[in-house]
């Protein structure tokens, strides 16, 4: 059993955090606001599980002005879809074991 669950990943097991990975694994960047309005979470929530994400390298924050407005957008690092590939896998693979 043990090495059925080796490769779950603890970064991903919130609900929050594994609905920012799929966002951004499908989109080659997203914005605060439309991550927020996506998973329907508050401001400090999202904020603190981005900032766990890019603390670990799984992520990496781009700040710009669009017009005369701040935008922070988000992409998934190699090492983000390296490792949340190895979480799929091992949650497919938890799931198919019969």
């Amino acid at each position: 059993m043990k090495d059925l669950i080796s490769n779950i990943n603890k970064l991903f097991e919130s609900r929050v955090r594994l609905g920012i990975m799929s966002v951004l694994m499908v989109n080659e960047n997203y914005d605060f606001n439309s991550l927020k309005k996506a998973l329907n979470v508050t401001d400090g929530n999202l904020a603190s599980h981005l900032k766990a994400l890019e603390e670990n390298g799984i992520i990496r924050v781009n700040k710009q002005f669009i017009g005369r407005k701040p935008n922070t957008s988000y992409s998934v690092t190699e090492l983000g879809v390296e490792l949340f590939k190895q979480h799929l896998q091992a949650l497919e693979k938890l799931i198919k074991r019969q």
